[in-house]
């Protein structure tokens, strides 16, 4: 018996002395949570954009080929990856720390990432788009790829290369992140917000115009955050060809260079009408109780 018992203590004290290690070694890393790792990426991203766009005109790229200040976010993950290489890892990979509480675990049943769905709401918002526009001005402003100054092969090819450099950082880096701390839907919001506050321009127009593209980048954000949300594989692709395809949508359909209003707030409200099925969807699964616990609640049968 004496012999079992100093056994017991042995085990006691090395597991003591395995918790004490852990705590150091847990004190010795760096404690760097989501808003400080959120607030480099935003200041790199920003600010990169804006040099960006200072380069543009010497860059000697046509701006409605590729714009330069798409890379901002690109760039804003590189520099906090230097910062942070082993997390930006996981970021990128789109995993999801679990959360043993929280609102956000309400919504943890949602269903897998529809990747058709999410391509085919680019064009629903493209064809909403085009429908109120027809509505509001009686005429819809079509353009012709043949009376674009450059190949349709080449502003396709651009447009994609431009979309996923923003795309690495709005949704394969800056969603994950937020989603350590909110649920889909909070968290998409939050990206939708900066993804349109970064198009500054857009901002600098009539209230109305920059309320209409701030709705439609913070609703394109709810559709694809939860398209995306349980999608680990071709997030980057998915993302950027959503974007791609909106961005096409808008050369071919409407004059995204013009700055009138009420083609901006009509795109505006078709992106939001486009998302409300995804949010409803969601919530619906949130709230389904789970099939398994459900059929054993009441015992077996």
């Amino acid at each position: 018996m004496p012999d079992h018992k100093q056994d017991q203590d042995h085990k006691q004290d090395q597991g003591q002395g395995q918790d004490q290690g852990q705590d150091r070694e847990q004190q010795r890393a760096p404690r760097s949570g989501w808003p400080t790792q959120t607030a480099v990426f935003l200041a790199v991203a920003f600010l990169a954009a804006g040099l960006c766009g200072a380069l543009q005109p010497a860059s000697g790229i046509p701006p409605e080929v590729l714009q330069l200040t798409q890379f901002g976010p690109a760039l804003a993950v590189a520099a906090v990856a230097l910062l942070w290489p082993g997390r930006i890892r996981d970021r990128l990979r789109g995993t999801l720390p679990a959360r043993s509480n929280g609102p956000a675990d309400r919504e943890a049943r949602l269903p897998s990432g529809n990747r058709a769905a999410l391509l085919l709401t680019a064009v629903l918002i493209t064809a909403l788009s085009a429908g109120g526009a027809l509505l509001t001005s009686g005429s819809l402003p079509v353009t012709s790829p043949q009376a674009l100054a450059h190949p349709l092969t080449l502003l396709v090819t651009a447009q994609l290369i431009g979309a996923c450099a923003e795309e690495i950082g709005w949704r394969c880096y800056l969603q994950p992140l937020l989603r350590t701390r909110f649920g889909p839907v909070t968290a998409s919001a939050l990206v939708g917000t900066a993804w349109g506050l970064w198009h500054v321009p857009a901002l600098t127009q009539a209230p109305a115009y920059a309320a209409g593209f701030l709705t439609a980048t913070i609703a394109m954000s709810v559709i694809i955050g939860l398209a995306l949300e349980r999608v680990r594989s071709n997030r980057l692709l998915l993302a950027g060809g959503f974007h791609t395809l909106v961005n096409l949508g808008m050369l071919f359909v409407t004059d995204e260079t013009s700055p009138a209003t009420a083609p901006m707030v009509v795109f505006g409200a078709a992106c939001l009408a486009a998302a409300l099925p995804w949010i409803a969807s969601a919530r619906r699964a949130a709230t389904t109780p789970d099939r398994i616990i459900g059929a054993t609640a009441n015992g077996p049968r």
